[in-house]
């Protein structure tokens, strides 16, 4: 790498790193250009050599999110698929709870149905978090720890723990009590949901989805990266 692509790729993550912070502090509508570039001290058509709009750059933060989650949940792994499993959940929920503003703006602007020219392996292949939760659900099943179907446990799984860390962050006045430990009793129901019988398939991927309709582009494009 030359000297220019260095000073490149460095201003890049400098940028970056103030999107997050911009996030953590104002939320998904608290970025924009100016803001950031002011965080930075820089005009703020420079950005544009960097990120082409607002979109590209949540992209990116969303692409540093899930790699950072990943890496949580990585390593919280046993030899133990369950307990893996559970661990996992449990940094996953963590994750949620320490950066709510970064969880809203990956994980909940509206999803629409996948699009046509895309498989569903396509959609999801850009989840290292969800792969990884697959990969522990597999083995517990090969071990007789759960049965039935991989998917459909992993995604019942995820959507107990993004339910309850979505309603800790949106009402934070309700009394659920101290939140790790709210979530970490909706593990546990969740666990306990998948592990006393056996799961059937969802169904066809390619018949699943919504009618919702994307807000913007960001959200089209994040669609496509978390599935």
């Amino acid at each position: 790498m030359s000297r220019r692509e260095r000073q490149k790729a460095d201003t890049r993550a400098e940028l970056l790193s103030a999107a997050h912070e911009l996030i953590a502090e104002e939320g998904y509508e608290g970025l924009t250009i100016r803001k950031l570039a002011e965080k930075v001290g820089y005009a703020p058509m420079s950005v544009y050599s960097y990120f082409a709009d607002k979109d590209e750059i949540l992209l990116a933060v969303a692409e540093d999110a899930f790699a950072t989650l990943a890496r949580r949940v990585a390593s919280r792994q046993t030899d133990n698929p369950l307990e893996s499993i559970r661990r996992g959940l449990n940094e996953y929920a963590a994750f949620a709870i320490e950066n709510p503003n970064e969880y809203i703006t990956v994980f909940m602007t509206p999803k629409a149905h996948q699009h046509e020219d895309e498989t569903f392996d396509t959609l999801k292949k850009n989840n290292p978090c969800l792969n990884l939760l697959l990969s522990q659900i597999d083995a517990a099943v090969s071990r007789g720890q759960m049965k039935g179907d991989v998917f459909a446990i992993g995604t019942m799984l995820w959507a107990t723990i993004h339910g309850a860390v979505s309603l800790l962050i949106t009402f934070p006045k309700f009394p659920f009590g101290e939140p790790a430990v709210f979530a970490d009793r909706m593990i546990d129901a969740g666990m306990r949901s998948v592990i006393d019988c056996e799961i059937a398939p969802l169904g066809d991927p390619g018949e699943c989805g919504t009618n919702f309709k994307l807000q913007s582009s960001f959200q089209k494009k994040l669609y496509t990266y978390i599935f």
